[in-house]
């Protein structure tokens, strides 16, 4: 899960002449006066990175108003980067294709769009951006929606929600479920018949975060066959400004205990953190 499309929007509105991603961006402004800036090829081919779903966020401000306009826009930049940095990146809408460019030597490049206030609370957004190459919806952000609530609410899914993870499944959509309140990701687990994800959130027994999965929720997961893909953010992690790779390992150490192997990966975040 990683967030430079945002930053792409926040930074230089999302104006690619005026972006080099083959650069090193920590020594660019304005990328390199963000703490919250950590992407660009040469630090993605360093780490080894062979899939990266790139996130079409929008914020909560924008639900009920223009969101459907400006995760169009973030799915417009997320296509355009990816076409022109072809050398290194290349879009994949299946596990095939990742396979495939990756023994191409490129970095496989997904989309996911980070919140269901995206949607407008419509069932046709959701089958566009599919067609659009929308590989995963993160049902809430931090917002609830008509029907799913948000980690900071007490809102309970409503009936509408069967109809979101319904058609999701028939699509072959990715349910992620970070930022989901836990009374959302039991509803979710128990109706899903397809795995989910959480895309970026960790471990509640190290840090009871709200963003963060519960033991029995996790063990759901298994039953599920999802994955809970660990975030890097420290508040998530050590419920404190201060973090290291050893709490990251202490994250997927636990999931790994509470679910098994199968179900755990890394999640990161990047550029969506600081």
């Amino acid at each position: 899960h990683n967030d430079l499309p945002w930053n792409i929007r926040k930074f230089i509105h999302n104006h690619l002449v005026n972006f080099n991603l083959s650069s090193d961006l920590s020594v660019t402004e304005p990328w390199s006066k963000s703490s919250w800036s950590h992407t660009d090829l040469p630090r993605l081919r360093k780490g080894m990175v062979g899939a990266q779903f790139w996130s079409a966020y929008v914020p909560c401000s924008s639900q009920h108003m223009d969101a459907v306009q400006i995760t169009m826009e973030q799915v417009d930049v997320i296509r355009r980067f990816t076409e022109l940095y072809s050398d290194d990146l290349k879009l994949v809408t299946s596990a095939q294709e990742i396979r495939a460019v990756h023994r191409e030597g490129k970095i496989a490049s997904m989309i996911g769009v980070e919140g269901g206030h995206s949607l407008g609370n419509s069932m046709a957004v959701l089958r566009m951006f599919y067609k659009l190459g929308v590989r995963y919806l993160t049902l809430t952000h931090a917002c609830p929606t008509p029907w799913a609530g948000c980690c900071s609410s007490l809102f309970s899914p409503s009936p509408g929600s069967q109809l979101v993870v319904r058609e999701c499944n028939r699509l072959g959509m990715l349910i992620d479920l970070s930022h989901t309140s836990v009374q959302t990701m039991r509803h979710v687990l128990n109706i899903s018949s397809a795995p989910v994800i959480f895309s970026h959130s960790s471990a509640f027994a190290l840090c009871p975060s709200p963003r963060n999965v519960p033991d029995p929720v996790l063990k759901l997961v298994a039953l599920n066959d999802g994955i809970v893909m660990v975030s890097f953010y420290s508040l998530y992690l050590t419920c404190s400004l201060n973090s290291s790779i050893d709490d990251v390992i202490a994250h997927l150490d636990h999931i790994k205990n509470v679910a098994g192997e199968d179900h755990v990966g890394l999640g990161a975040g990047y550029d969506g953190i600081n």
